[in-house]
């Protein structure tokens, strides 16, 4: 009998949060696992602490949600986010803990998952409400001298969790149900073609999945203070598109420069590393004029959960291709749409992945990505011309978005990867063991090449300034697609904000993602959109 192929390492998203009435107080935690895919809470958990500090309180609702989301598959990865930045920081390893009460909390949650398969990333409070209305309801119970219940929370109603909109073009008879199966991650395998939930609860054909029927797991096996999720009738009404969100990812991950995957946001780095800029929001302009792009919420009177996917995304196409506050005489600038590729297999296990390794194809996670940047720039509507580093990873990507937007690619060796030399596949970390004074090197000086003799941010400065002014002339007044890799794009965007070669450092660039910058003819250049993966949720 030929072998079983083996199943899909499943994905989480945790949200947790704690808060203490008086720090310390009474105090409380709570934590729901995710589905990454379609924003349905699979499990919730809440407890009252008695009197502890807030961070205290906020690390219990860490190792609870990653033990929730280690019941229901230890094998899985997992993506926490919370408001907490200590928390975040720390578990990042970015930050010392000190504190004797959270050292052994800190710990305990380390080794719920083995190193790597747990990411972090701060996210304001207010997009953090499903897990602070649990430690709320925690919090409220024990003031009553009573445990929180699973049966009578409405932490995801107040939420709006049920609001989390499915991906387009999902219906619940997509989705797989029960402890057992397989939940599908943001743009993995196995999303697609999953059987109906067996007892025929899942939603009407063509219904959106945030709105069926939530996975299925023993509430029993998760302890106390811990449910399955049940299904909500709310409406799924959110945003795809640029501008949906201006909040921005600041995330986690060590200085893993260079490193493909949800490393430090290094030039070269991808995931959910450490940003100062974030996610921004459409028409987010360099040059600060009045006037330039739309805000993130929409148009005046229009909040942006009223909009439809295909409205979102043509306000979007609207801001990016817009003349801006280039003098009327000049013309249409020429628009480059950049478009990081989907992920590889070496993407989730953050490993130097340049021009000069061995050169991977997408994993089914990154075709499924590169789907959905297709979906979206076709209701778009802009793009005139599909331009792809010859990089196989970045080929396989545009030929995925150009067969859907009925164009052909055009090859530009100049769009390639930074080559790492002899850092190629591996980590920062066994970079680091391996040829710490090169890497030291490299960190401190743009001109500093890797080991082996790869290129330098420098000599990749200007091989991007060059392929800039070449595509520019090329394309003049027109609005074409990009298909690079991190180093390209972030010196792109670095160029055109006359920002110094350190700033790449300071960048958070993910997998699938899209930014853009107008050209404009006096040379000037307008940064209109930075790492926007709306498109992905």
């Amino acid at each position: 009998m030929a072998d079983q192929a083996p199943r899909p390492a499943r994905e989480f998203v945790v949200e947790a949060d704690g808060g203490s009435r008086g720090n310390p107080g009474p105090a409380g935690y709570g934590a729901v696992v995710l589905d990454p895919v379609t924003g349905e809470a699979l499990v919730e958990a809440a407890e009252y602490l008695g009197v502890v500090t807030n961070n205290v309180a906020e690390y219990r609702g860490l190792l609870a949600g990653l033990r929730a989301a280690a019941e229901l598959d230890p094998d899985a990865t997992v993506h926490v986010r919370m408001d907490s930045k200590l928390v975040v920081e720390q578990m990042s390893g970015r930050w010392k803990i000190k504190h004797p009460d959270m050292k052994p909390l800190a710990a305990e949650a380390a080794r719920v998952f083995p190193p790597g398969r747990v990411t972090y990333e701060w996210i304001p409070r207010a997009s953090n409400k499903h897990a602070d209305r649990l430690a709320n309801e925690a919090m409220d119970a024990g003031a009553r001298g009573e445990a929180w219940s699973p049966s009578d929370s409405t932490a995801e109603l107040d939420a709006g969790g049920a609001d989390r909109a499915a991906p387009a073009g999902r219906t619940a008879g997509s989705r797989r149900t029960g402890a057992a199966s397989a939940v599908a991650p943001a743009g993995t395998e196995g999303g697609d073609g999953g059987e109906p939930a067996p007892d025929g609860g899942g939603a009407a054909a063509g219904e959106p999945l945030a709105r069926a029927g939530r996975g299925r797991v023993d509430a029993a096996s998760l302890g106390a203070g811990t449910r399955a999720a049940t299904s909500t009738g709310a409406s799924a009404t959110g945003t795809s598109g640029a501008g949906a969100s201006a909040t921005g990812a600041s995330g986690t991950g060590a200085s893993a420069t260079g490193a493909s995957g949800t490393g430090a946001s290094a030039t070269g780095t991808s995931g959910a590393g450490a940003s100062a800029t974030g996610t921004s929001g459409t028409g987010a302009s360099a040059t600060g004029a009045p006037g330039t792009g739309a805000p993130a919420t929409g148009a005046p009177g229009l909040g942006v959960a009223a909009e439809t996917s295909g409205e979102a995304d043509v306000r979007a196409a609207k801001v990016v291709a817009s003349p801006g506050w280039g003098p009327p005489d000049m013309g249409a600038p020429a628009t480059f749409v950049l478009l990081r590729h989907g992920e590889t297999p070496l993407t989730p296990q953050k490993r130097f992945s340049g021009s000069g390794g061995s050169d991977p194809s997408l994993s089914p996670v990154g075709r499924e990505q590169a789907e959905r940047v297709a979906a979206s720039l076709a209701r778009r509507g802009t793009i005139e011309a599909v331009v792809a580093s010859p990089l196989a990873r970045t080929r396989e990507t545009a030929g995925i978005v150009a067969a859907r937007l009925g164009l052909e690619v055009a090859i530009e060796e100049g769009l390639r990867e930074t080559d790492f030399g002899a850092w190629e596949g591996l980590t920062f970390g066994e970079v680091r063991e391996r040829h710490p004074a090169d890497l030291d090197a490299w960190l401190a000086s743009p001109d500093a090449e890797p080991t082996g003799g790869g290129e330098s941010f420098a000599a990749t400065g200007t091989r991007i300034a060059a392929t800039r002014d070449r595509l520019v002339a090329a394309y003049a007044g027109r609005t074409v697609l990009l298909v690079s890799h991190v180093t390209p794009i972030k010196t792109f965007v670095r160029l055109a904000l006359g920002a110094p070669p350190e700033s790449l450092f300071r960048m958070e660039l993910s997998a699938a993602s899209l930014s853009a910058v107008a050209y404009y003819a006096d040379g000037g250049a307008s940064v209109r959109l930075f790492n926007e993966t709306s498109h992905l949720r």
